[in-house]
C-alpha cells in the first residue's frame, strides 16, 4: 500500500508540474511570421544590414540600415560602369508604414553637412517629440546625432574620433541602442561597443547627465574576459536598453550572456543569465515588451548567435517559448540583431552579417 501511495503521489506531482508548464506556455506570447512584409523597396533599392529599429506613435517602422555593408554584386547597378540591372543602396533611414510601404527616407554617408555621419549605422530612436536620434558602432563613432523626422540636422553630442574612457561625460563610446523616458524627458543609451556603461542623456540637449556600469557601480574599462555572467564589468557590447512599466531599466550585456536590471538612478536590482555557455557574439542581443501583455509578465529576448527569439517570464527569467531558427527561409534568422513591437503587438526584426533582412511577426490569438 505504501508503494502504491508513493506512486500516486509521484504521479500527482508530475501532473501538477506538467499542468504548470503547459499553462505557462499557453499564456506566453506566440507569434507567426508574415512572409509578405515588407513590400519590395522602390527605386531599385536594396537593404543592407539592419543596425536599428524604432516604432513611432503611428506604428510606422523606422529602420537604420547600412548601405556600405552591401557587396558589389548586391549593389551592381550603382557601380561605374554598372555591372547589373540591380541594385542601388537604399538611404540609411527608411520608414515603413504598417502595410510595408516605404513612406519616407533620408540620410547616409556623404550627405552630412556640419556633423559626423556614423561609419556604421546602429541605434535609432524616434522620441515622439518630432525628433530622431541616431548612433553608430563603427571605429570612432563616439557621438549621438539628433535630427527632425524629415532628416534636418539639429544637434550632435560627442564627436568622431579616438575612444576615451567610460568616465568621460563629454563623449560616447559607440552607442548601440537608445530608449526614451518621456516622463523624465531623458534618453537612455547602451554605451556600448567601446565604453562599458549606461549613459543617461537630457532629452532636449543630448548632454550626458549620469552613467553607471555593471551592478550599478562606476564604469571601468579593465581588459576582462567575456562570457562571464559574474563579471564585475559590462563586456562589449552593451547592446540593448529597455524601460519597463515597473520603472526599471533592462540592459543587455551581450557577450556576458546576461541581462542586468536597474532602477533609473542606476541602483542594481537583479540579473538574468541566458545560455551562459554561448560563445561568439553572446546570447543577449535585444529585449522588448509586448503592448498586449499589459502587466509585462513576459519579455522577448533576441539571441543573434543561436538565431532565436525567446519568450522569457519576467519574474524568474524562465524561458517559456520562442520562435526562429538559423536559416534563410521566412521565419528563419541569420544574425537576428534587433527587434521592436508596434502598438498592436506585431514584432519587427532586423538581421546583420549576410542576413540583411526585415521580418514581421504577428501575434497569434
Amino acid at each position: 500500500m505504501k508503494t502504491k501511495h508513493r506512486w500516486s503521489r509521484a504521479l500527482l506531482t508530475f501532473a501538477s508540474l506538467l499542468l504548470a508548464t503547459l499553462s505557462a506556455h499557453a499564456q506566453s506570447p506566440v507569434f507567426r511570421v508574415d512572409p509578405y512584409w515588407p513590400k519590395p523597396l522602390p527605386h531599385n533599392w536594396i537593404l543592407g544590414q539592419v543596425g536599428g529599429i524604432s516604432v513611432d506613435a503611428q506604428d510606422n517602422i523606422w529602420v537604420f540600415q547600412r548601405p556600405r555593408s552591401l557587396t558589389d554584386d548586391e549593389k551592381g547597378a550603382a557601380l561605374d560602369p554598372p555591372r547589373s540591372k540591380c541594385c542601388v543602396p537604399a538611404p540609411s533611414v527608411l520608414v515603413f508604414n504598417p502595410s510595408g510601404d516605404v513612406v519616407k527616407s533620408w540620410g547616409g554617408p556623404g550627405e552630412n553637412l556640419g556633423y559626423d555621419w556614423p561609419l556604421q549605422e546602429h541605434g535609432i530612436l524616434v522620441d515622439g517629440k518630432g525628433f530622431v536620434w541616431l548612433s553608430g558602432n563603427g571605429k570612432g563613432d563616439n557621438m549621438v546625432l539628433k535630427f527632425t523626422v524629415d532628416g534636418k540636422f539639429v544637434k550632435q553630442t560627442g564627436k568622431s574620433g579616438p575612444l576615451t574612457t567610460s568616465a568621460d561625460l563629454g563623449q560616447f563610446g559607440q552607442v548601440a541602442d537608445l530608449e526614451f523616458d518621456r516622463q523624465a524627458n531623458e534618453i537612455y543609451a547602451a554605451d556600448g561597443y567601446g565604453n562599458h556603461r549606461v549613459a543617461v542623456l537630457d532629452g532636449d540637449t543630448g548632454e550626458i547627465k549620469r552613467v553607471w556600469g555593471a551592478y550599478g557601480k562606476p564604469p571601468t574599462d579593465d581588459n576582462l574576459p567575456a562570457y562571464n555572467p559574474d563579471s564585475p564589468q559590462f563586456a562589449n557590447p552593451v547592446h540593448c536598453i529597455t524601460l519597463g512599466k515597473d520603472g526599471l531599466v533592462y540592459v543587455c550585456d551581450r557577450t556576458n550572456n546576461r541581462v542586468q536590471v536597474f532602477g533609473k538612478d542606476g541602483s542594481f536590482v537583479r540579473q538574468f543569465v541566458f545560455d551562459p555557455h554561448t560563445r561568439g557574439p553572446g546570447s543577449a542581443w535585444g529585449l522588448a515588451f509586448s503592448p498586449l501583455d499589459k502587466k509585462q509578465n513576459y519579455f522577448v529576448l533576441i539571441d543573434g548567435t543561436d538565431n532565436v527569439v525567446q519568450t522569457i517570464r519576467r519574474r524568474d527569467g524562465a524561458v517559456v517559448g520562442g520562435f526562429g531558427r538559423p536559416g534563410r527561409n521566412a521565419g528563419d534568422f541569420h544574425f537576428v540583431h534587433v527587434g521592436k513591437f508596434d502598438s498592436r503587438g506585431n514584432f519587427y526584426t532586423g538581421e546583420v552579417d549576410t542576413g540583411k533582412r526585415l521580418q514581421k511577426w504577428a501575434p497569434v490569438e
